[in-house]
């Protein structure tokens, strides 16, 4: 899912109540201004009592509150004060705020990657590079995967903290009602996944194949266009080298992959107010190991990487991560404290309970080897495990957002729509996209 405040649990309705509250927090981000907050603040060398916000998802108030009173207990003269990310229209409007303000708390353990380019611009965020063990702890511990965090100027601005990587989730009721083998779907090629979904559609057990939102929120290409991408292009960001690289072979491909099953009404073009595959409207759907325990009394379902030209087999599979970062902010005097805290909070043992209470992934490397046990108990999340080695990120470019959004506009106007050509629709959207990142 793409909230930035909070995540859902265990109902279709939570669902719906969190689909309405992340386009509401995603399309805010845009409207942060860039005002700077002054630079540096804090020092790195300071210590002392400091502050942290985390999400106000249920679970993850369980992982942090006793994260602090962990580190409390071994730290008197260094304590920390905890609170949920105050309420607004959005996470990213209130930490916007906040930075201008000049009173973000020190960490925040809620901060979305597309975000950061616009808070570095603010001021808001300190260089986690410029302490001495920083990049060397961020790279030992996130491994290859950390270099899609680092910013322009090759520095780390955010943590990687959690990911959710998205898959192809399938309703293996509705499948065998329809024929298929719900056990080993065909849904590892464009031609597969084409004549599953037609003959889902033609069997009548579901209105469509696939319902994914046809909205024009930036952030919705995460969830359709980016998985498939990725995976079709063996991890290929959105962005390379200062350049759009959506306008490829294999980007154009998965544009005229999706136009496909548009046009073929194989999925809906208007937007779904519920949770159309928990709702029975959809056959599949488009989901990160959130949905686990959202659909875990509601579908039977199964899960599979996103088709690609030729398939790809599942353990060479890329998708998007739907990560959550931490940022530290530049109004925290006690930097030192923070940086400590920050490591004692994504330190094994921390990632550990927070696996184990959110069944969200660390972003640390070779997961399934470092938590065996959690894994063998958890067998629906294994493959999320797995998956999350494998991820593309929202590049860390200047104008991220209007970027994604001029992306957005030719998707939903050629793929969703059906107008004009796909391939003229991605070059001229590369263009805009390269314009944007080349801004200051």
């Amino acid at each position: 899912m793409h909230s930035s405040t909070t995540r859902p649990h265990r109902s279709a309705r939570a669902t719906r109540r969190l689909l309405a509250a992340a386009a509401t927090s995603a399309a805010m981000i845009v409207t942060l201004g860039a005002c700077s907050s002054g630079g540096d603040s804090g020092s790195a060398t300071e210590r002392g009592d400091i502050t942290i916000w985390y999400s106000n998802n249920e679970n993850e108030v369980k992982w942090g509150k006793a994260m602090v009173d962990a580190w409390n207990a071994d730290n008197p003269d260094e304590q920390v004060k905890a609170q949920e990310i105050p309420a607004g229209k959005s996470s990213e409007e209130v930490i916007g705020a906040a930075i201008t303000a000049g009173n973000a708390p020190c960490l925040i353990f809620n901060t979305a990657p597309v975000a950061v380019p616009q808070f570095v611009k603010q001021g808001g965020l300190v260089d986690l590079s410029s302490f001495e063990d920083g990049d060397s702890y961020i790279e030992e511990r996130t491994g290859d995967l950390a270099e899609q965090y680092t910013s322009e100027d090759g520095k780390f601005y955010q943590m990687p903290w959690k990911s959710n990587p998205v898959m192809l989730f399938y309703n293996k009721d509705l499948f065998a009602a329809a024929g298929l083998d719900p056990e080993n779907p065909e849904l590892s090629t464009y031609d597969e996944f084409l004549a599953t979904a037609r003959t889902l559609v033609s069997a009548g057990v579901s209105q469509y194949a696939i319902n994914p939102s046809a909205t024009s929120e930036f952030f919705q290409s995460w969830f359709d266009f980016y998985p498939a991408y990725g995976n079709e292009t063996g991890g290929t960001l959105f962005v390379e080298d200062g350049e759009a690289t959506f306008n490829s072979d294999e980007g154009v491909a998965v544009g005229e992959f999706w136009k496909t099953v548009y046009t073929e009404n194989l999925a809906g073009k208007e937007k779904y107010t519920g949770d159309s595959f928990a709702d029975g409207v959809a056959a599949m759907a488009s989901a990160g190991p959130w949905a686990v325990s959202v659909y875990k009394d509601v579908v039977n379902w199964g899960a599979v990487p996103f088709p690609t030209s030729s398939g790809v087999a599942p353990e060479d599979a890329y998708t998007f991560s739907d990560a959550k970062n931490v940022g530290m902010f530049t109004a925290c005097e006690n930097q030192a404290t923070a940086w400590d805290v920050l490591k004692f909070a994504t330190s094994e043992e921390q990632d550990g309970q927070l696996l184990e209470l959110t069944g969200q992934m660390p972003l640390r490397q070779d997961l399934p080897e470092v938590y065996p046990d959690y894994f063998a108990a958890n067998p629906a999340y294994e493959q999320f495990g797995d998956q999350a080695s494998r991820t593309v990120e929202v590049p860390q470019v200047p104008n991220s957002v209007a970027a994604w959004q001029a992306f957005r506009d030719a998707w939903t106007k050629t793929v969703i729509s059906g107008e004009g050509d796909v391939t003229e629709a991605f070059d001229a959207a590369a263009d805009k996209v390269n314009e944007l990142i080349a801004e200051p």
